[in-house]
């Protein structure tokens, strides 16, 4: 047989795996597997492998695939073996092994192990109700158990199409389980499992046993919804003299209303908050806490960190909740950590998205050159600096930084003219805000146009302004206010004078100008 001749793994090597399904873009509980599986490898110099489970042809989908494998090499946490690393175990795709599995489908019918079914599915529909009705188990009555081999190629004969059953022993199956210990089941209360549709066709359970085999694998760490899979695959070792492995089940990420996350709790794919602009670092450290803690106080943790830190036995049983102002804040922290030129770079695939700037992609970043698309002008690589930089402090996500800052892009802003209004302010006080605005700006020399002098300045004549129009000189909204509006058109932004000194001189009097036409 073809596992007799596969090469074995060094005598006490760790060889963890996953092995999803492409059926869907990897989600945050596979991200979560994957995260503690590759922490366990690298903490025990062991491989972490990659399998792709993809015998369910109709759901199947490239795009599935290429998501998974993407999304972990984003994360900084790609396999050591798998369909594009390779390795000597492979291959690493179920739908490459079907003759593995028909082998071993053949070895447990000539056995005895497992044998064809033939009934509808109606019926056991109709049988496991039954059986539930009277409050017994749903399981399978062994009706094609003892069926003879004559009776079977006649069914065959006339059209009939088996599925693959495998015999299970009732007996009480007992495992040590490595965050939640001693874990027992009675498989008398599970039936005959249906282990395959046809030769070509394996299920999980089976395909699961024979895979994990012939990879070497020697630790199973997955989520615990799988818990009641395992004395079905712990049984399918035993029936084919495999050595039964070491399993840790780890707890259901929730919701914040504590049920499984779903996508009613918000968006369950790695891939729409790598979009929202959560950084690969936020991610590793938020999904580590999924479930783990380090035992102290410390919250911040890099991949590399966490490779020393890592253990199972700081895994809760209870399920982790997932909180997404946990996930804001940590990812506020790590943007806060990048150098400008590490943030630039992360920044600009967003403005270009929202239409704001348009960029050649040259391999040095320097050599890049914006172009405005909303006006007819170029920015140059320091005023993007100078942009970001200021709302560097302010970011939660990467995809904020368009919103954030497109009124520097616009050559013309749209706002409600009621924005201006500082309190209780008649249109006619606003106009003399802007006028004085003005003449503050006209008079200050394009050598002093910076955030230092413009504070300075206009802190004092905002006084000043407040006395002429009989205010309290502390409450400088009355000047400072309509400038922060008529520059960004917002109600919240970044200080006006840090905004003033990018948009320079001209710009500034072009937009005070404009929000004195907005009051016509």
């Amino acid at each position: 047989m073809e596992g007799a001749d596969f090469k074995f793994a060094k005598p006490g090597t760790v060889r963890v795996r996953i092995a999803p399904s492409p059926t869907g873009f990897m989600h945050i509980g596979l991200a979560r597997t994957a995260l503690f599986n590759y922490l366990f490898a690298k903490k025990h110099q062991g491989v972490f492998i990659l399998r792709i489970e993809d015998t369910d042809i109709e759901r199947s989908r490239q795009e599935y695939e290429k998501d998974i494998i993407d999304n972990l090499e984003w994360l900084g946490i790609p396999p050591d073996e798998g369909p594009i690393a390779g390795g000597e175990y492979g291959p690493y795709r179920q739908s490459e092994k079907k003759e593995v599995y028909k082998e071993y489908l053949e070895r447990l019918i000539a056995e005895k192990k497992a044998y064809f079914c033939f009934c509808l599915e109606e019926d056991l529909k109709a049988h496991r109700q039954y059986l539930m009705s009277i409050g017994q188990a749903p399981r399978y009555s062994g009706k094609c158990a003892n069926l003879s081999e004559k009776e079977v190629k006649k069914k065959i004969a006339e059209g009939k199409k088996p599925v693959i059953r495998f015999r299970v022993p009732a007996q009480k199956i007992v495992f040590e389980d490595m965050i939640r210990e001693k874990v027992e089941f009675d498989t008398g209360l599970i039936g005959d499992i249906i282990i395959a549709k046809d030769f070509y066709y394996p299920l999980y359970n089976f395909a699961v046993v024979i895979d994990d085999f012939n990879m070497k694998i020697s630790h199973v760490i997955r989520g615990e919804e799988h818990l009641s899979n395992t004395p079905k695959q712990i049984l399918i070792q035993e029936a084919l003299g495999f050595p039964q492995l070491k399993y840790a089940h780890l707890p259901l990420v929730l919701g914040p209303d504590k049920s499984k996350m779903s996508k009613r709790h918000g968006s369950v794919a790695v891939r729409d908050y790598k979009e929202a602009g959560y950084l690969p670092e936020t991610m590793i450290n938020f999904l580590a806490f999924l479930g783990w803690n380090p035992g102290t106080e410390r919250e911040i943790f890099s991949l590399a960190s966490l490779n020393k830190e890592f253990s199972l036995d700081r895994v809760q049983k209870g399920g982790a909740v997932f909180n997404i102002q946990r996930l804001d804040y940590l990812n506020g922290f790590y943007i806060r950590q990048k150098s400008i030129d590490e943030l630039v770079k992360v920044c600009i695939p967003y403005l270009v998205r929202a239409n704001l700037i348009t960029s050649q992609k040259p391999e040095v970043l320097e050599q890049i050159k914006f172009k405005v698309n909303q006006t007819s002008e170029e920015i140059s690589l320091d005023n993007l600096k100078r942009i970001i930089s200021i709302y560097q402090q302010r970011l939660r996500k990467i995809s904020e930084i368009a919103k954030l800052t497109d009124f520097f892009f616009k050559e013309k802003l749209e706002y409600e003219k009621d924005l201006l209004r500082w309190k209780k302010m008649e249109d006619s006080e606003i106009v003399k805000t802007l006028d004085k605005l003005t003449e503050i700006f006209d008079k200050i020399k394009d050598s002093d146009f910076n955030k230092g002098n413009l504070d300075k300045l206009l802190q004092e004549k905002a006084e000043e302004f407040n006395r002429k129009i009989g205010k309290k000189a502390e409450d400088k909204g009355y000047l400072l206010w309509p400038l922060r509006v008529a520059l960004t058109g917002k109600k919240a932004s970044a200080g006006p004078f840090e905004i003033a000194e990018i948009l320079g001189k001209e710009k500034v009097l072009a937009r005070i100008k404009e929000a004195k036409e907005l009051l016509k």
